[in-house]
């Protein structure tokens, strides 16, 4: 039996995307009027005036059945668009014998219909991914075992069995002991979550443990996911078609072009003047000069991996004063990065690491690939494990270096050190998720992991806003405090968590009704809240394939700050098509009082108009050209430099745990083993990171200066070189001190625990900000 909701959305999405487009009329038709005004030409240069006309009269013709066609259909819409002036001129100049005029006219039309077509690509709100991971059928328990039967024949009570990286395929309860989900697909959120037995989970997330029960709550067509197909249909359907920038204005030129041309007439008596005034107003300023500037801005965005589908969805991010951004994937990294690592008394952080990573070698979980990652960029020489065996969603274990060892979570109800109470402090006050690390039964350590902001955010944001943004609203479905928390480091003017993919869509629609909305996300969850906005912007190099078709706008590159990028070049292009048409309108309307007094005949007044066209279209044209301000340019020998010191702060992490750990254990025991560990933090801050920073004063910043306006922009980033290595002279002073007096005294130890603690923030907020404000320049 086929699944009637499937067949039914199919069929939907077929009517949204099916039709095959026949060839464009655009382009035959610019040939053409071509070809009809330069035969014309030559048969006038030869002498055969009747056979220029013929020739002419033909190109005119031509022009005027889909002129006519087009102007019909503006209408059934309610618009009287700039075709109509056209149409008027072209029938005008037949009624006269001005086929001259007529041919020049067509071409004028047949050009800008063009380069119309050109910026304005159908926009696809194909939700073909979604349906592809909608599940078609489920495993349903019953006395006989378990069958697999079609959705549609599942219903509230049933109890079903999900599988090991299989869809929930309806909303249910938890039957089983526990379930692990990646409910990304819904929330965004891209750690891995825990259903305890008799917890609520909605269909769509995908099962990443072990197989359990669901006890179903609803019906296919009830449930979650299928309520989003249906989100983002209706949102799509909901959405304004865009109205050409030239048929704005040509809203009240065309009502004064034909006032002029009537009186022209009336006071004259002369039918030729009427004519001539109608040529001359023919708007090629908005027929051409804005598909221009449109079309130039859309290649800019292109050389940049902006996709913009068309040219409406740039009119409309040039005007957009709000936007909504997804908070995973969009302003943090979409994946888990390693915040921190924690060693038990006596233990060092690196060790712990590298342990850990050993054993995740074989772990397909999230925060495992984190952890090896991490490692690797460290370049920690890993263990090959044996035994390993993993229980989801509680973590793995085996033999590391004939050590047992595991790393996941901690028994609730075990007793734990001090030190261990102190990381999940930290990890509540963070935001992150810890992996525990115990070796021979014993904690160890642990690993904090978080999804961290990306670097190139900060940057972007202020970008945005000096572009004309005035809101920006982070909208997620992650929990309130890591969405608060992100939300107050970049500065933006609202936030909602804890949203579902309705939730989105109602606040989209609330904020477009104050103004012309942005949404941008990445996920399928977020694909009904794109496509209800007035531009959706998808991150296309990881986003889902929902998202991306939902979108106006694909972002291909996985870097947020091309979204600034995108809003600038659509600025600067509406501006000069704004610019370009309002300036060809007003010579128009001078060459149009001229041609009402009878001293500008029609073929003399086309080839005005031809002269005011090439004037707007090379004024268009400066949509091409690279905005410097927009983005500062690098040279090669810059943007090597930033990609190597980018790694060495990746390289150069271990110390700054190692400082963090010295500081904890002064804490803990200022004996011996704490002054041990001052003074290996001491020698990698001389052998490693004093070097590296020194190497960024007199290396990097030169480099980057002249991009960033002179020596004064990285004035503030070396003040903080100068304040690493005064507090590093001041370690080192405590250190010679304590040898000097066979070990630390009590009256060292405030000041060398202030030290250390207050060198770890600086170095984390120095290595933050060069992060953000200079590495995200790079490519």
């Amino acid at each position: 039996m086929d699944n009637p909701t499937g067949i039914t959305v199919t069929a939907r999405l077929r009517r949204l995307t099916g039709a095959v487009v026949s060839p464009r009329l655009e382009p035959a038709l610019l040939a053409v009027t071509a070809a009809a005004l330069t035969a014309g030409g030559i048969a006038w240069l030869v002498g055969a005036g009747d056979l220029a006309d013929l020739f002419w009269g033909l190109g005119t013709i031509s022009a005027v059945v889909p002129a006519i066609g087009w102007v019909v259909d503006a209408l059934r819409h309610g618009r009287a668009g700039v075709d109509l002036i056209a149409v008027l001129a072209l029938g005008g100049t037949l009624a006269v014998g001005e086929y001259v005029a007529g041919a020049l006219i067509a071409l004028m039309l047949a050009t800008g219909r063009t380069l119309e077509a050109a910026a304005q690509r159908r926009a696809s709100h194909d939700l073909r991914a979604l349906l592809e991971h909608a599940p078609r059928s489920a495993r349903r328990r019953t006395d006989g075992g378990v069958d697999t039967v079609p959705l549609a024949e599942v219903g509230a009570g049933d109890l079903l069995v999900v599988g090991p990286g299989e869809v929930v395929p309806v909303d249910g309860r938890v039957e089983s002991a526990t379930a692990v989900l990646d409910e990304s697909v819904l929330t965004g959120e891209p750690l891995q979550v825990e259903r305890p037995q008799g917890e609520a989970v909605r269909s769509g997330v995908v099962n990443a443990g072990g197989a359990f029960e669901l006890r179903a709550t609803a019906t296919a067509q009830d449930s979650t996911y299928a309520g989003i197909v249906r989100l983002a249909q209706q949102a799509g359907a909901e959405s304004a078609p865009v109205v050409r920038l030239a048929d704005r204005y040509a809203a009240w030129f065309l009502p004064l072009s034909l006032v002029v041309a009537g009186l022209a007439w009336l006071i004259s008596g002369s039918a030729v003047r009427a004519v001539a005034v109608l040529v001359v107003a023919t708007p090629c300023p908005l027929l051409l000069a804005a598909p221009v500037a449109i079309v130039s801005g859309l290649s800019r965005a292109s050389r940049l991996g902006v996709v913009i589908r068309d040219g409406g969805a740039l009119e409309n991010l040039g005007r957009a004063r709000t936007l909504l951004l997804d908070k995973t994937g969009t302003l943090t990294g979409g994946r888990p990065r390693v915040l921190d690592v924690t060693a038990a008394p006596g233990g060092k952080p690196a060790e712990v690491l590298r342990l850990a990573a050993s054993l995740d070698q074989y772990s397909p979980h999230v925060l495992a690939h984190a952890i090896v990652d991490t490692a690797r960029e460290r370049k920690l020489e890993l263990s090959v494990p044996s035994d390993v065996t993993e229980e989801p969603g509680r973590g793995a274990s085996g033999t590391v270096d004939g050590h047992r060892v595991y790393v996941g979570r901690l028994d609730p109800s075990d007793v734990r050190p001090s030190w261990a109470r102190a990381v999940d402090n930290r990890a509540l006050l963070d935001g992150a998720a810890v992996a525990w690390l115990t070796v021979d039964g014993q904690p160890a350590g642990a690993v904090l992991l978080r999804d961290p902001v990306r670097p190139d955010a900060p940057r972007t944001l202020r970008h945005l806003r000096a572009a004309g943004i005035e809101r920006l609203m982070m909208l997620t479905g992650d929990r309130a405090e890591p969405a608060r928390e992100v939300a107050a480091v970049l500065g933006l003017d609202d936030v909602r968590a804890e949203l579902s993919p309705a939730g989105k869509v109602a606040v989209v629609r609330a904020e477009r009704d104050r103004a012309v909305t942005v949404m941008v996300g990445d996920g399928v969850n977020d694909a009904p809240a794109l496509a209800a906005a007035d531009i959706g912007v998808a991150m296309g190099a990881r986003g889902s394939t929902a998202s991306s078709e939902a979108a106006d706008i694909v972002l291909t590159t996985d870097r947020v700050d091309r979204l600034a990028d995108a809003v600038s070049i659509a600025v600067r292009a509406r501006r000069i098509a704004v610019q370009s048409a309002l300036g060809g309108m007003l010579m128009s309307l001078a060459a149009m009082a001229v041609a009402a007094f009878g001293l500008l005949p029609p073929a003399a007044g086309a080839l005005l108009q031809e002269g005011i066209d090439v004037a707007v279209i090379l004024n268009a044209l400066r949509a091409l050209r690279v905005d410097q301000a927009a983005r500062p340019a690098l040279t090669p020998g810059a943007e090597a430099l930033i990609h190597r010191f980018a790694a060495e702060h990746d390289d150069l992490q271990d110390v700054l745990e190692a400082v963090r750990d010295a500081a904890d254990r002064l804490s803990d025991d200022p004996g011996p083993k704490a002054l041990s560990a001052v003074e290996e933090t001491h020698r990698l801050l001389t052998e490693r990171l004093l070097p590296h920073e020194y190497a960024e004063e007199h290396q990097l910043y030169p480099a980057l200066a002249p991009a960033l306006g002179g020596p004064e922009a990285t004035a503030t980033m070396s003040r903080a070189h100068a304040e690493i290595e005064r507090l590093s002279r001041r370690i080192a002073t405590h250190l010679q001190l304590a040898h000097a007096d066979g070990g630390l005294t009590p009256g060292q130890l405030d000041d060398l625990r202030s030290s250390l603690y207050g060198l770890n923030t600086v170095l984390r907020l120095h290595f933050t900000q060069e992060e953000e404000n200079y590495f995200s320049l790079a490519p």
